[in-house]
């Protein structure tokens, strides 16, 4: 099981480092999903790959604890979003990275217009300003369920829950209009 205070990493990077493709490729997807770094890329490509393996493993066998398992994985990948309710096995194979990336708790926060920017998003999640249900997720990366999707908002203590703070966004996505002054110095 190994030592609880030593984590071990979750995911495994690219096998050859320096082809031109893949990193150009990678700094797009860092730049349209507001990711931190590149090994968030990699934890997410890790976790397709697992659920591709475990189709491909269930495909091959023929046993009852296969017959089992299939209806799980499906279930599981319905329950995230990634896959439709009449989905066969052999479509968890055909998923992409960018499916997968649509599913995280930043993007969804910033394509129901809680925030400007994607970037900004993730800050909101990691200062606690985002719930689903009644409980504060801090991880940009929680993979939202689909009945957990309508229930994301504001928490109750933010000051970001009062609709006329200024970081907040009307419905239509753009910025509720507040009074200010402006000062100006006199010489």
């Amino acid at each position: 099981m190994g030592d609880p205070r030593k984590q071990r990493k979750k995911y495994r990077g690219p096998q050859h480092p320096w082809q031109k493709l893949r990193i150009d490729e990678e700094k797009n997807i860092l730049k349209d999903y507001g990711l931190k770094n590149k090994k968030e890329i990699w934890k997410m490509y890790s976790k397709l790959k697992n659920f591709a393996q475990q189709a491909k493993h269930l495909n091959a066998m023929s046993s009852k604890e296969s017959e089992k398992e299939r209806p799980q994985l499906l279930k599981k990948l319905q329950k995230i979003g990634l896959l439709n309710p009449n989905s066969k096995l052999d479509e968890v194979l055909s998923l992409t990275l960018k499916d997968i990336l649509e599913r995280r708790l930043q993007t969804i926060v910033y394509r129901k217009r809680f925030s400007r920017s994607i970037k900004e998003a993730r800050q909101f999640i990691t200062h606690k300003h985002i719930k689903i249900k009644e409980q504060k997720i801090t991880s940009p990366s929680y993979l939202v369920k689909v009945d957990e999707q309508d229930k994301i908002n504001f928490a109750d203590n933010s000051p970001l829950y009062d609709a006329s703070h200024p970081k907040r966004l009307s419905i239509s996505g753009e910025k509720i209009e507040t009074k200010t002054e402006v000062k100006t110095a006199v010489p």
